[in-house]
């Protein structure tokens, strides 16, 4: 038999993905499963995206930039100038396979094995298998749903930094929490980067779904952090557009940005009609964006209060991206997440959700906690909480001795 690597077995399962084969019995028992626990929109990507594949007249679909071509790239430059950003150039993009080849080269640019990446959680389960592919380690600096899951104090990142600490890491607006940083946070964030000269990453591929007349901030809107700043970005959850694999990395600086385009050139280069699709989508985009923003707030505000009307439910309100994170009253969401998929059903339906266990360093701090996402219409959102509600008064009583 053949040897399997010692990365390769001490890779995390995705908290999102492993339990899709008791979902899959599930539906092959005729139990209709309503997917809670991806962030996979139903909402429709821009017709412009559509027909821009649909409709092409290229004759080969051949190899496009390492960098990504400039026609992309170009509408990547005038959508960041419209953020306020102007001073940026298409030499400042790498797009890239979707956001996470963006992470992917962001963490191998900067870091060496034994390297350190520092991370408010509960975080993107992902950041997890990007770094230890690597063999970077994450430090994990511990928010808490007590405060909405706000920064955690920077005195928490700083007595973690060592001389093996390249980056901090967030993600603005939150996955899995939907939290929203403040100025002064983020101001914080910068303040630290240039006293250790680390870099900070900021994952803000959410930037266009928050709420309640909030505006996202992003690390661009500090420019004294132009040589260590990087920002990840994607057109997935932005158009709905997961499947095309879109994603860019950004920097200012000349450095990271030539260091990263070889690893771009090792790959070869990003998903050609994918950049069709995306340039496209960029095109008259404002409209599509606000009734999607809507759609998302409408759909948060019903299934937040929903949620706390559940006994012993708690679910901050999020103010971004499309995600909740709540504690349930059990102890193992895991076993409460399969059990819903192996054991349970009303009416032949039942609901799936991701325990947040795996987006945090240590299991046992996510053990209470699901991520839920609002992907779906209202009426399936309310369907899924009476289900959800029916199913812990029964998982209550089967395990209560």
């Amino acid at each position: 038999m053949p040897t399997i690597s010692q990365r390769a077995q001490e890779m995390p399962a995705s908290p999102v993905r492993k339990l899709v084969p008791y979902a899959l019995l599930a539906k092959q028992k005729g139990i209709k499963v309503y997917h809670l626990n991806i962030g996979q929109p139903d909402i429709e990507t821009p017709q412009s995206a559509l027909d821009a594949v649909k409709n092409n007249d290229m004759k080969i679909f051949e190899y496009s930039l390492s960098e990504g071509n400039l026609e992309y790239r170009t509408a990547l430059n005038d959508y960041y100038h419209g953020l306020g950003f102007t001073d940026l150039t298409t030499e400042n993009f790498i797009v890239t396979n979707g956001g996470s080849e963006a992470l992917n080269f962001a963490i191998s640019t900067l870091c060496d094995a034994g390297d350190e990446i520092i991370i408010p959680e509960p975080y993107y389960a992902n950041y997890n298998g990007f770094a230890g592919t690597f063999n970077v380690k994450v430090v994990a600096v511990p928010s808490s749903i007590d405060t909405a899951f706000a920064l955690p104090p920077i005195e928490d990142f700083e007595k973690n930094i060592t001389s093996r600490t390249k980056a901090i890491l967030i993600c603005n607006p939150g996955n899995p929490t939907g939290y929203l940083y403040t100025r002064e946070e983020l101001q914080k964030l910068a303040d630290i980067a240039l006293k250790h000269d680390i870099v900070i990453i900021s994952d803000e591929v959410y930037r266009e779904y928050v709420y309640d007349g909030k505006q996202q901030i992003s690390m661009f809107e500090f420019p004294e952090i132009a040589e260590n700043c990087i920002i990840i970005d994607s057109e997935s959850k932005r158009y709905s557009m997961c499947g095309v694999r879109i994603g860019c990395l950004i920097t200012r600086s000349k450095k990271i940005h030539d260091a990263a385009m070889l690893f771009a050139q090792a790959r070869l280069s990003p998903v050609l009609l994918g950049q069709v699709a995306a340039a496209a989508a960029h095109v008259n985009d404002a409209d599509y964006i606000l009734k999607v923003r809507a759609e998302y707030t409408s759909r948060r505000n019903l299934l937040v209060d929903l949620l706390n009307g559940i006994p012993g439910v708690i679910c901050p309100k999020p103010k971004g991206a499309f995600y909740c994170a709540v504690e349930l009253p059990v102890d193992d969401t895991d076993k409460f997440a399969q059990w819903l998929l192996e054991h349970y059903s009303n009416n032949n339906e039942t609901v799936m959700v991701a325990p947040m266990g795996g987006f945090y360093s240590d299991p046992d701090l996510g053990k209470k906690q699901v991520r839920i996402a609002y992907v779906l219409n209202e009426q399936d959102l309310r369907r899924s909480v009476e289900l959800l509600n029916d199913a812990l008064q029964k998982y209550k009583l089967e395990f209560t001795v």
